[in-house]
């Protein structure tokens, strides 16, 4: 018997659950399947938001020669072998032939460009499903010559209406008793992926496989005996998620980046991967304005890789609050940034001639160092003297923030070269 999944894979777009900003009514690849007029495309997204579903919906909508290769069995000769089918079938059909590459990012750069005339001159049309960034994963003179439609995971009213789908429509669930008293465990797990909630309900219901089956969040909790996260650490959602908790620490928000740091945790992140990232933004983020927190996440660092999961938690839970809750300056990162700058336009200028090595004697007869005063030989060991080369004379590069431990500072310098 056929998963539930397949059972219910719809054959229409009227029976097609989910992203209507593309295939609802006037919606843009709607508009195009009744147009007739299908240009290649790229669709990127989750897993199980129905992007093969519509592929195969589109070549049976328009009656054209439809060709399946899976990026990860297929090499670049079943690629040629393809396109000389699809040039045969076009010499009797008016119609070219459509070419669905499920996760076409698995393609080579040579299986790629082995694509490009057949989608240049209309061999074939070319339908990609991915679920990572094209921008990243497909080469650009493919890419180009894509238009790139972006689905999104299945709402709550979707799987809710999937659901109820399955149930009444299903041949083999309509048949039994089922009645769904609590969702909320059911939709969580799925994560917005419709194969997903259908194999959790098809699991549910299969462990039971006589009487009445009343499907609760303890049911489901129980029979999956796990969480199935939806976290792909190679995947868009690992750099996505990790950004979300960068910014939330930057924007000194400690619950979304508590919340953060536990999607990454619960889905199985490297916690030294974390424990770099809280290092690089007590640098960038904080910075000067607490600088005890970059003492905290290299000792969270450190710890890491003492204790490991489970207990490695902990530290990461406490630097990423205390990160968050610090006041903020970028102001170092700021001042590097700028120097590079200023290196990069002006060169390799000459370091003055008091500030010099003079290790050797001729160099001592150049007067290398000569004039240089030491600072601990005067009052508040401050002297006033040059440093920067002649032609930066007076060049200001760090600008110091609002915050109190860099209006100390500002303060301090101010006193000193003012004398």
């Amino acid at each position: 018997m056929l998963p539930l999944a397949e059972r219910l894979r719809p054959k229409s777009l009227d029976d097609y659950i989910g992203q209507k900003h593309l295939v609802g009514s006037n919606a843009v690849l709607r508009r195009m399947i009744e147009s007739g007029n299908l240009s290649s495309f790229i669709l990127w997204g989750p897993p199980g938001v129905g992007k093969t579903t519509l592929a195969k919906i589109i070549a049976n909508k328009l009656e054209r020669p439809f060709y399946t290769l899976s990026a990860v069995t297929a090499g670049v000769k079943d690629v040629r072998d393809v396109i000389e089918k699809a040039k045969q079938t076009r010499f009797f059909n008016e119609q070219n032939p459509i070419l669905f590459i499920d996760e076409i990012h698995r393609f080579s750069k040579s299986q790629q460009d082995s694509l490009l005339g057949a989608v240049e001159n209309g061999t074939l049309t070319l339908i990609g499903a991915t679920t990572e960034n094209p921008s990243f994963e497909v080469i650009t003179p493919l890419l180009s010559r894509c238009q790139v439609y972006v689905l999104k995971s299945l709402e709550k009213a979707d799987l809710e209406e999937l659901t109820q789908r399955a149930l009444t429509v299903d041949s083999e669930l309509k048949k039994r008793t089922i009645t769904i008293r609590e969702n909320e465990s059911l939709l969580r797990y799925s994560g917005g992926d419709a194969r997903k909630l259908l194999n959790i309900l098809e699991l549910v219901c299969n462990a039971q496989p006589d009487g009445e089956i009343v499907i609760d969040n303890e049911l489901v909790t129980e029979r999956l005996q796990q969480n199935p996260m939806a976290y792909d650490k190679d995947g868009e959602m690992h750099y996505d998620i990790i950004s979300a908790f960068i910014k939330s620490i930057r924007g000194s928000d400690p619950d979304a980046a508590i919340y953060w740091l536990a999607r990454m945790v619960a889905g199985g992140e490297d916690p030294k991967f974390i424990a770099r990232r809280l290092v690089i933004s007590a640098a960038e983020d904080i910075g000067l304005a607490n600088p005890n927190a970059l003492l905290l996440a290299n000792a969270c660092f450190d710890t890491i890789q003492k204790i490991g999961w489970p207990e490695g938690r902990i530290p990461l839970a406490e630097t990423t609050i205390y990160l968050a809750s610090s006041p903020k300056s970028n102001s170092a990162y700021m001042a590097i940034n700028d120097a590079l700058a200023l290196v990069e336009q002006t060169g390799n200028l000459p370091v003055p001639l008091h500030l010099r090595n003079a290790p050797t004697k001729l160099m001592k007869e150049l007067n290398y160092g000569a004039e240089y005063k030491y600072a601990h030989d005067y009052a508040e060991n401050f002297v006033n003297q040059q440093y920067l080369p002649d032609e930066l004379t007076n060049k200001k590069l760090w600008k110091a923030q609002g915050n109190s431990s860099e209006v100390k500072m500002k303060e301090h310098l101010t006193h000193l070269w003012k004398k």
